[in-house]
């Protein structure tokens, strides 16, 4: 297949790198993203990956836009508030691009759905805002093996993780929070945030995505902090904790006895 004039004017400066060239436009073209969260790590990840022409995105969020999300979730306008996230993100996503499929799922994914979900994404975003929901979407992606992006922000903080549950090797994000709930004033409603971090750490989320996505050469396992007050970043290869109930072989080897 060959990209159609259209899109060798509309990604004509990505098809321009030699790491991505026709043959990875299509590839982005044909691929499948799960988005799980459309709040402000959301805005930022969905909007760089319809723009790059990522063919599939599927955006799963059952909460509703609120006046105090708008000055990071940068999809939405005040027009928009008390309506569906996922739905209004999907419509204006595909004002954004409409050669791409958006599909919005407006409720909170869990047990079979997640899991369905997960198992038809070829990378899995986590942009969720709370401890249980990222246990869940570990949980799905180490079945299934596949690639799953988490990140987290608040404060001046922000951390960006990679996981390749292809690989038996890779670590995952039990192994690093091996706990259900954050502590009191731990996330950004307790604790605040500036809306920036949340747009820097989305974008590095699309970026790993889409270099993924490409076939480029990465760290299956990752983990990025940022302080954004000194602008120090700290990046850290994640070790496989040999107990993890999660991913470790002997635990998988139970659940599917």
């Amino acid at each position: 297949m060959q990209l159609n004039d259209a899109d060798f004017i509309r990604y004509q400066r990505q098809v321009q790198l030699s790491e991505v060239g026709e043959q990875g436009q299509l590839r982005l073209k044909h691929s499948r993203v799960l988005i799980i969260g459309m709040g402000g790590l959301g805005s930022a990840v969905s909007m760089y990956l319809a723009g790059a022409g990522v063919g599939h995105l599927v955006i799963a969020d059952g909460d509703i836009v609120e006046l105090s999300n708008l000055p990071r979730q940068i999809l939405y306008q005040d027009k928009h508030c008390q309506s569906s996230k996922a739905t209004i993100a999907a419509q204006q996503l595909l004002a954004m691009n409409p050669t791409v499929c958006v599909r919005a799922v407006a409720q909170y994914l869990e047990d079979l759905q997640l899991s369905l979900e997960v198992s038809m994404a070829d990378v899995v975003v986590d942009c969720s805002d709370n401890m249980q929901t990222r246990q869940q979407v570990n949980v799905a992606c180490v079945e299934h093996q596949k690639v799953l992006i988490s990140a987290a922000v608040t404060g001046w903080q922000g951390q960006c993780m990679r996981f390749d549950f292809r690989q038996n090797t890779t670590p995952c994000y039990r192994c690093l929070f091996p706990f259900e709930e954050i502590e009191e004033g731990n996330d950004c409603q307790q604790g605040g945030v500036l809306a920036p971090v949340v747009g820097v750490i989305g974008t590095v989320q699309a970026l790993d995505v889409l270099k993924h996505l490409l076939n480029l050469e990465t760290n299956a396992s990752l983990f990025s902090h940022w302080n954004a007050l000194n602008d120090h970043w700290q990046h850290l290869t994640m070790a496989k904790d040999p107990n993890c109930c999660v991913c470790h072989t002997e635990f998988k080897e139970e659940k599917h006895a």
